[in-house]
């Protein structure tokens, strides 16, 4: 049996197996996620909430943008608290200072330190003693609680109004006056952002059989609540429980045996050194026929540059709202553009503009490789090209008129703002995404189809593993479609995660390994053979640990703890690949020397070594520091999860995104010679913006967050307290500098794209001249 077909068995095995654990990690997260009451009632019988109420609640919450205006559980934006923590630490000490009032103290912070540590021992047995009825399907509180809870819930129906008591708070939390105008809407948004708060303190009943659990003596000390304890909040006893602890240092283990093994096979694979390779006397793509449906992938790359442009734009709104709250340099923005819009506008154009990148260099790429143009097939180009700037402009009207409450709650969900980070528009456009995906993996799959149909070739396993991988990337955005308007949260979160994670840090990954791999060897810079091995084994590599490390996600949405134990084990496992990520780096770097006719790809191979720093950097050591469950129980939510996804998202995907329609435009204006001189600034623009954005803002202000949140718990690391603070503010004007490097990069590639398209000089290269402007 040749080596290629023992990697696609053992491919498909792992696939099987990974995805099998993965379900039933999703259907033990169902089973012990926090229930919804049908009623919650004091213990003299009075009505608090309705599972109505509840459900309208959340409502309300995704209309008005969701995750996108601070958190829920620690998923959302950065700029308001956490919803859950904000609300448990409130009502916390909305109660003590009840108890306190009761022992003639005007506040629980008035009170002797001894009597402070009487009553948190008695918050504690009230706060985290479940009372739900199963059978009733209501939850009886205490009525100290039910008093407390009725105050909470005034200060929140002040908040999302207008009342000028909470004028400041609005300001500081970046949200815009009367953000749910509806007085039943932000009542029903109280029942809500309770019933995560509850959640978040109640212990959830411990089952024999859930061994991960130690619960010998049933006593109180030895359970978690619904979301693991999460968040920290001192006052209830919320900590870290023992298994976070055990599991992230096995997590550690699992990334320190995963290298050693993937050093030890990188030395024997390489032992003998590499075959001799003859390279091509010129350039085998210089001579490569454009189709008519080839050069019509042209307007795609415009689109990702017309998207990334944009993009750009509402990060810097968005982040100069953290500044000045709801104005920009004095204008009150926030009357038509509020933060929680131009966050899910920025945040959801950063996943677009890469897809885009994808989808044109798919359709570029699949007829290159084949030779075949099927029939209608330029047609079929331009139709789908329509079809996303449609989806485009009406997913972002529809979230606009949601945000600005002009939809009603009737029409959101189809057409609205769903509230769910990077999965934010309206069902509707998601069908219309999806069925466009569609369009795209059947148009990829017939311009393939002569080389899938072929005699098994060395090139075969290649274009095969394109091909899945465009499979995958078409169908699994279906993850989307997996719940409804009323799906449990938990539900929600862990399909959600199979987008965000599986679809775009997994399958993408492949697709893009393939595509680089394809790339070289139809430049004839590596044997056929090899580069088929080498994609076979690197996607094995991936997704050994990438489908299973979706679970790190889930750590804290009513997760069970053996979930927990797999999630940090197989997020350990992502990082392997990314330590020996230096070897690909120096690899790539010595296919761009290999002949001099490589020169004219010098800058698509410059940013393909750039995906491997940041792959190290962001996606590697970035990744790892917030993967673990005992980091992310402190770090979910603070801007140490941004500073991996910045440097991740752009620095990996972004990057390859551009080398990838520089790789095409190279095919695309092939006779063209190419003044790099503008590439060259957007290339050092880029990496170093992005690292003055990380290590300016992101990694000193997460850091402060992170030991507040150890020292004062979670709500207060998010609070408009520790958030208004002047270094706080200063660090936030430090982010100025490194956006400015940045978008030079930007407005850089876009003037590079404009002369290269309007003002076209022929390319002395073909003429057996090397040197000259293309440096």
């Amino acid at each position: 049996m040749s080596n290629t077909r023992k990697l696609w068995l053992g491919l498909g095995a792992l696939l099987v197996i990974s995805f099998g654990v993965l379900l039933w990690a999703g259907g033990e997260i169902f089973r012990a996620a926090p229930p919804m009451p049908e009623r919650v009632v004091s213990e003299s019988g009075q009505l608090v909430y309705t599972r109505a109420d509840i459900e309208r609640g959340r409502q309300v919450w995704q209309s008005m943008g969701g995750m996108q205006l601070g958190s829920i559980w620690g998923h959302g934006g950065y700029v308001a608290p956490d919803w859950s923590a904000d609300w448990l630490h409130r009502e916390a000490v909305g109660v003590l200072d009840l108890w306190a009032r009761s022992e003639g103290a005007p506040t629980y912070a008035q009170l002797p330190e001894e009597r402070q540590a009487a009553l948190r021992g008695r918050l504690k047995q009230v706060m985290r003693t479940n009372t739900y009825d199963a059978d009733t399907g209501t939850i009886t509180l205490p009525q100290d609680r039910v008093a407390a809870l009725s105050n909470v819930a005034a200060h929140y129906e002040s908040l999302f109004g207008n009342d000028p008591a909470t004028a400041e708070l609005r300001e500081a939390y970046a949200m815009k006056n009367n953000t749910v105008p509806d007085a039943d809407h932000r009542r029903a948004l109280t029942g809500f952002f309770w019933w995560t708060a509850w959640a978040a303190g109640t212990e959830r009943p411990h089952e024999a059989g859930d061994a991960l659990v130690p619960d010998k003596t049933g006593e109180s000390d030895n359970q978690v609540t619904y979301t693991n304890n999460w968040p920290s909040e001192p006052l209830i006893g919320n900590t870290p429980p023992a298994p976070l602890w055990l599991w992230s240092a096995f997590s550690v283990l699992f990334l320190l045996a995963g290298i050693a093994l993937l050093g030890w096979h990188h030395a024997r694979a390489h032992a003998a050194g590499e075959p001799p390779h003859q390279i091509p006397a010129s350039d085998p793509m210089a001579t490569l026929r454009v189709t008519p449906s080839m050069r019509a992938t042209a307007k795609y790359f415009w689109v990702v540059l017309a998207l990334f442009l944009v993009q750009i734009l509402l990060g810097a709104i968005t982040a100069h709202y953290q500044v000045e709250g709801q104005k920009a340099y004095g204008f009150m923005l926030s009357d038509v553009l509020p933060y929680s819009i131009t966050r899910t506008w920025h945040t959801q154009l950063a996943v677009l503009w890469i897809a885009v990148a994808w989808l044109g260099t798919g359709l570029y790429i699949a007829p290159a490789m084949s030779g075949h143009e099927p029939k209608f097939q330029r047609l079929g180009v331009n139709f789908l090209w329509v079809c996303l700037l449609v989806i485009v402009v009406g997913s972002f009207a529809g979230q606009w008129l949601a945000v600005m409450q002009k939809l009603g709650l009737e029409h959101n969900f189809w057409f609205g703002h769903q509230g769910w980070e990077y999965a934010d528009m309206g069902r509707f456009w998601q069908w219309f995404l999806f069925i466009g995906l569609l369009l795209w993996l059947t148009l990829v799959g017939r311009a393939l189809w002569p080389v899938l149909r072929g005699p098994q070739t060395d090139t075969k396993t290649i274009v095969g593993l394109l091909f899945l991988s465009t499979v995958c990337i078409g169908l699994f955005f279906a993850a989307a479609l997996m719940w409804g308007e009323h799906t449990h949260i938990s539900e929600v979160e862990y399909w959600r995660w199979w987008l965000v994670h599986l679809w775009v840090e997994g399958f993408f990954e492949v697709f893009a390994t393939a595509v680089m791999a394809l790339i070289f060897t139809r430049l004839g810079l590596i044997e056929t053979k090899t580069a088929s091995v080498a994609v076979l084994f690197a996607t094995i590599v991936f997704m050994a640990g990438g489908v299973l490390g979706t679970l790190h996600h889930l750590y804290f949405v009513g997760t069970p703890t053996a979930v927990v134990a797999l999630g940090a084990s197989f997020s350990a496992l992502e990082v392997v690949p990314l330590a020996y990520i230096g070897f690909e780096a120096y690899h790539t770097y010595k296919l761009g020397k290999a002949t001099p006719w490589m020169v004219r790809y010098r800058w698509p191979i410059l940013f393909f070594i750039s995906v491997s720093f940041w792959n190290l950097v962001g996606a590697g050591l970035f990744g790892f520091l917030i993967n673990p469950p005992l980091s992310l129980y402190f770090m979910q939510g603070l801007n140490l999860t941004p500073l991996h996804g910045h440097t991740a998202l752009f620095g990996v995907y972004g990057m390859l995104g551009i080398a990838l329609v520089l790789f095409c435009m190279r095919g695309l204006r092939g006779q063209m010679l190419w003044d790099t001189r503008a590439l060259k600034v957007a290339f050092w623009s880029f990496n170093i913006g992005l690292a003055m954005m990380a290590l300016l803002t992101l990694l000193p202000l997460g850091t402060m967050q992170l030991l507040a949140a150890i020292e004062h718990g979670y709500y207060y690391a998010r609070s408009a307290e520790f958030m208004q603070k002047p270094i706080v503010d200063m660090l936030i004007w430090m982010r100025v500098p490194g956006d400015t490097v940045f978008s030079v990069g930007a407005l850089a590639l876009a003037w590079f794209m404009l002369r290269l398209w309007v003002a076209p000089r022929r390319d002395p290269a073909l003429a057996g001249q090397t040197e000259g402007i293309e440096r």
